[in-house]
């Protein structure tokens, strides 16, 4: 019964995580712009400029920081802060480690396409396949307030 509740719920939750995809990824290029625009002279200077793969190489590194360094320190990113989403570890907290895990699959966009498609074959519709490895979920930032007043009242 539980699976069926969630199954309804999931079209949801994956619309609020998309439109934080988007917003990040907003973030991220404005960033990668700045970025660019920075260091542009520089391989303007030293003739780099022909070697293309260092922007995507830049590109790459610097997704997979920012989504490791948000989720890591903050559970959320500032795109899942404004749907008002969080990522919540299965045991323990949330920290480096699994966030780098579960960003993998992020880096250049295409593999988390193949990540959630994965997660969705697993049986799961509420995980992509690195979130089930990292053993983290997206949840609901609501949800998150509700289990730590639930615990807090368990333990008075």
């Amino acid at each position: 019964m539980n699976d069926i509740k969630e199954g309804y719920l999931m079209p949801g939750l994956w619309r609020k995580r998309f439109t934080a995809l988007i917003i990040d990824a907003i973030i991220i290029t404005l960033s990668l712009w700045i970025i660019v625009a920075l260091i542009y002279p520089l391989f303007a200077l030293t003739n780099l400029l022909n070697i293309f793969n260092i922007w995507i190489l830049i590109a790459a590194i610097f997704i997979l920081v920012y989504f490791t360094y948000f989720e890591g320190k903050y559970s959320t990113t500032p795109g899942k802060s404004v749907m008002k989403l969080k990522i919540k570890a299965d045991k323990g907290k949330m920290g480096y480690k699994k966030s780098l895990i579960r960003s993998l699959s992020k880096i250049l966009w295409f593999p988390l396409i193949v990540d959630v498609i994965i997660g969705f074959i697993m049986g799961s519709p509420r995980e992509r396949l690195l979130d089930r490895l990292a053993k983290t979920e997206v949840v609901k930032a609501e949800e998150v307030v509700k289990r730590k007043e639930n615990l807090e009242k368990s333990t008075t």
